[in-house]
């Protein structure tokens, strides 16, 4: 299996209730049962393929390193629903939850494949809203589809 080179996070924005079967799939694969769920994953093919499919209903892009270690250390969780915390990282492995961050981040590791971890981030809405109508790609100035590096706003907007 091919692992990717860039480290991605994708966000669910809408919450329709009449998703072809076929989507609502391709969402559970993907973790994004419920709006303002995200999930980190790597940038392979088969990711790819299943963002494309989805994406009027989520947005993706790069994320920053800062912004992926705020995510997993605000609102990353354990099962139970107990924070990761040092003891955790060292019991996985690694030296402090920075190093396992820079292993997530640079996809040595893939976030879902930790021991006891919830694959899914619950985000607040952000702040002021989206901007521009959810309906619309982010290209048409509305807020779904790839972003690129503009994820990294909405993400701090939802932290």
């Amino acid at each position: 299996m091919e692992k990717g080179e860039k480290c991605l996070v994708a966000i669910r924005i809408r919450g329709v209730s009449d998703v072809p079967k076929e989507m609502e799939d391709t969402l559970k694969f993907l973790h994004l049962t419920k709006p303002n769920h995200a999930v980190v994953i790597d940038d392979r093919p088969s990711y790819l393929g299943m963002l494309r499919k989805v994406q009027n209903l989520i947005t993706w892009g790069e994320i920053s390193y800062e912004n992926l270690l705020n995510l997993i250390k605000k609102w990353g969780r354990l099962k139970g629903d107990k924070r990761i915390t040092e003891e955790y990282a060292q019991k996985a492995g690694y030296e402090s939850i920075e190093k396992m961050v820079e292993a997530i981040y640079k996809c040595e590791i893939e976030y879902k494949d930790l021991p006891d971890i919830k694959p899914v981030f619950r985000l607040h809405p952000p702040k002021k809203g989206f901007k521009g109508k959810i309906k619309k790609s982010f290209k048409a100035g509305g807020a779904s589809g790839y972003r690129g590096e503009a994820i990294n706003e909405l993400l701090e907007r939802m932290i």
